[in-house]
């Protein structure tokens, strides 16, 4: 089974892909979706093709995305959260499930304590996954730790979309 791991942003996602197969994890891919134009509706667009392009090469069973949970900026949130909904679309296009899930949820699952830094969190994903490093910001390692958290959750959840 193929999970990705969104950590959502307004001016760059970042992005994990893990095979889970029985109780064994595996690193597939990870990155940043960046992008670039100054003009928030332009920024939509270049992330619904990052985003499409991704979802067709990689054809992951199951998306999942951090909750947008508490925001500092209220712009900076609806920015975050226009993101959030061109990602979904695109996964429920596809009829990928989704699952959501909160900062703390994450670190508790993958760092064993709800209020873990993001340093904590890193250093669990490459002990899980068995890797080298994580290259790059934190948004990398944190969409791979969401993807983790989908994997030892999902049998426990229901999927945002149901297509049974």
């Amino acid at each position: 089974m193929l999970i990705l791991g969104i950590d959502p942003g307004s001016t760059r996602v970042g992005y994990g892909i893990i095979k889970k197969d029985g109780n064994e994890f595996s690193f597939v891919k990870s990155g940043l979706l960046k992008i670039i134009s100054k003009n928030k509706n332009l920024r939509l667009l270049e992330l619904e093709k990052s985003f499409r392009k991704l979802l067709e090469q990689h054809k992951p069973d199951i998306v999942a995305l951090e909750k947008l949970f508490f925001v500092k900026n209220l712009k900076t949130g609806l920015e975050v959260a226009q993101a959030r909904g061109v990602l979904t679309l695109l996964a429920v296009q596809r009829k990928i499930p989704i699952l959501e899930y909160t900062p703390s949820e994450i670190k508790l699952n993958v760092a064993g304590y709800g209020s873990a830094d993001k340093k904590a969190v890193a250093k669990m994903v490459v002990k899980i996954l068995k890797l080298d490093e994580i290259n790059g910001p934190d948004d990398i390692s944190d969409a791979l730790a969401i993807a983790l958290t989908a994997a030892n959750n999902y049998k426990f959840q229901i999927p945002l979309l149901d297509f049974t």
